[in-house]
């Protein structure tokens, strides 16, 4: 192994090192995967679940291009739920509660399994950078080991630090080491460097709990599944998760300890996400409130461990402890261990190209949280382009890149490497501009091709998503030929309060109306038969109602996204001196020249950069 060049590195096996080295492995390359523990491979740090507003795009999306967090997600599955279906399409959001233990089990039993991928349990101490061109990695032990390309996926463990209370030690989670050297490495060779901080509840005794006094949050009567792949089943069974609230007595005891929290007095400095803030947080700013929910979410099928959504804090240990028991259904909780915030460095992502690949070090990639980004989700969905663009890189072919338009995967990464940021990143829908385009129901659609081109998503895959699209589009055909008498269809129109029909009309129109779902439908002669006929299955059949529903919506998105392409396509040469266009205001040519977007699309997006800085630059290119 030691004296063995790997094409590709990757340090870290949290969300983003597993898809990274699971990308890379599969695509052909020789992949080591290095980790302080092997035991801890996947590790659901904080809360039981994948998926959920947004984030559960992204998981359809991975699995739509052949990655395993889709996979894994449904065979640890102990509930399904389609958040926000009473709105339209485009907002509806997978989300599963997860069984922690075998989650990280199937992800490491799935990466021993994949072919060109060997492991090693050592802490990396530091990078092997000459001439600005990444050579490999050192470990705390002083072994070298060389690779054509690495991916760093350090998570929380960079100079991590613990705070609980006026307590603080070194550390990247509960119980495991913080990663030192790696850090240092990087600002030498030119890198800045910040500090970012989050958070994760206690997790407490189920057994102690009297869930007669919270509310019953069960998942779906018809559960369904993240992967478009035939290898998983929609859960028989489920656990349910439960609700509760704090109050004002809960406030009181929290603010009791406001004295020792190193959050108001000055330990941490950092900043934490914006929109999953700490129990104390959250009582400070929204003081008018007098109570927060509280999800109780089961840690797996067999546990009693159970994680307290919605109490992240880095309180002393009593006051989390005596708040907690004043919560209903939790007067004589049992903690399993308290709350904690963590520190921990990371790297502003303006210093990223689109691949992921550094702009300082060549064949240097970053994925995850050393990226400023907050979540399992984002993190994967990085960590998988990453380890795509290393092989790619390695192979000597076209980079891999998505469009704002293409995916969420390509919003977030585009908005990383835009914008950057200064608090930990979370996708939201609305941070997409196309989110009728970006739907969970059709990531297979959008990406499974491209993915398919680059040796990825299997050819099985590959030809159950044309199949899926094909029968598809067959069934709106054959609603937009198919004509439906007024006595058929006027009794259903009459149950919506919607206008009879006066004659004949074809079933897409009728289909079109508010309120009239495909059950209607099937009423209509003729359906029903072609569905048998065609095997339609549940998928195509939702997605033969989106399109019906939602084409005016779709169109109008495609065509806002064709304009877009258009400036995607004014390409800015490599290390432009936008110093030299006087007529642009100091602004935009300060932040243009600092983060050196690839095309004028880009550059809109800058913050900082006006529509009138984009003409002058059209302009100046001579567009």
């Amino acid at each position: 192994m030691f004296n063995k060049e790997y094409d590709v590195i990757v340090v870290g096996a949290g969300h983003a090192g597993s898809e990274a080295a699971a990308a890379a492995a599969n695509m052909g390359c020789s992949t080591l995967l290095v980790t302080m523990n092997l035991q801890n491979i996947a590790q659901m740090s904080c809360n039981p679940a994948m998926g959920g507003i947004a984030k559960g795009q992204i998981v359809r999306e991975i699995d739509a291009m052949g990655g395993y967090s889709g996979l894994v997600s449904d065979t640890s599955a102990i509930q399904f739920k389609m958040l926000n279906k009473s709105k339209g399409p485009a907002m509806w959001s997978p989300r599963v509660q997860s069984d922690r233990m075998r989650f990280a089990e199937d992800w490491r039993l799935r990466l021993e399994q994949t072919p060109n991928l060997d492991f090693y349990q050592e802490m990396v101490h530091g990078l092997i950078i000459e001439n600005h061109k990444i050579k490999g990695v050192r470990t705390s032990l002083g072994i070298e080991i060389r690779a054509k390309s690495v991916v760093c996926t350090n998570g929380t463990f960079l100079n991590g630090l613990i705070h609980i209370g006026d307590k603080q030690r070194g550390g990247g989670r509960a119980g495991e080491a913080a990663a030192t050297g790696i850090t240092k490495d990087l600002i030498d060779s030119g890198f800045e460097a910040g500090r970012m901080k989050t958070g994760t509840p206690p997790r407490v005794d189920g057994r102690s709990l009297d869930y007669s006094k919270m509310v019953e949050q069960p998942g779906d009567d018809v559960p369904g599944k993240f992967s478009y792949s035939d290898e998983t089943k929609p859960l028989s069974r489920q656990r349910s998760c439960y609700m509760t609230y704090t109050s004002n007595e809960v406030h009181d005891i929290l603010r009791s300890g406001f004295d020792r929290s190193p959050m108001f007095n000055g330990r941490i400095k950092s900043l934490g996400p914006r929109y999953c803030p700490s129990i104390e947080d959250k009582i400070n700013r929204f003081a008018d409130k007098d109570r927060h929910q509280l999800f109780v979410e089961p840690e797996g099928w067999n546990t009693v461990e159970v994680y307290v959504n919605g109490f992240s804090t880095s309180l002393p240990e009593d006051v989390q402890f005596n708040a907690l028991r004043s919560v209903a259904g939790f007067e004589n909780v049992k903690f399993f261990r308290p709350g904690y915030a963590i520190e921990y460095d990371y790297f502003p992502p303006t210093q990223l190209q689109h691949t992921l690949e550094t702009k300082l070090v060549d064949g240097l990639y970053f994925a995850g949280q050393i990226n400023g980004t907050t979540g399992y989700e984002e993190a994967a969905c990085q960590g998988m382009m990453a380890g795509i663009n290393a092989a790619l890189k390695v192979q000597e072919k076209d980079p891999f890149i998505l469009q704002r338009n293409e995916a969420y995967i390509g919003v977030l990464i585009d908005d990383l490497i835009t914008k950057g940021t200064e608090e930990p990143y979370r996708m939201f829908t609305s941070r997409a501009e196309y989110r009728t385009l970006l739907r969970q129901d059709n990531a297979d659609f959008r990406l499974t091709e491209r993915s398919y081109h680059l040796g990825l998503a299997s050819e099985k895959r590959m030809r159950k998503m044309e199949e899926k699209k094909e029968k598809s589009l067959a069934f709106v055909s054959f609603l937009k030929d198919t004509s439906v008498v007024p006595e058929d269809a006027n009794p259903v129109l009459a149950y919506y309060n919607s206008s009879p029909m006066k004659q004949s009309d074809k079933i897409f129109k009728i289909f079109s109306r508010p309120n009239i779902a495909m059950e209607d439908v099937r009423k209509f002669p003729g359906v029903e038969e072609f569905i048998a006929e065609n095997n339609l299955d549940t998928e195509m059949l939702e997605q033969t109602e989106i399109q019906v529903k939602y084409s005016g919506y779709i169109q109008k998105e495609k065509n806002n996204a064709d304009k877009l392409n258009r400036l995607e396509d004014v390409k800015i040469p490599k290390n432009f001196d936008y110093s030299k266009i006087k007529s642009m205001s100091f602004e935009a040519r300060e932040k243009l020249n600092k983060i050196q977007p690839t095309n004028v699309s880009q550059a809109s997006r800058i913050s900082g950069v006006s529509p009138n800085d984009i003409s002058v630059l059209l302009v100046y290119m001579g567009r």
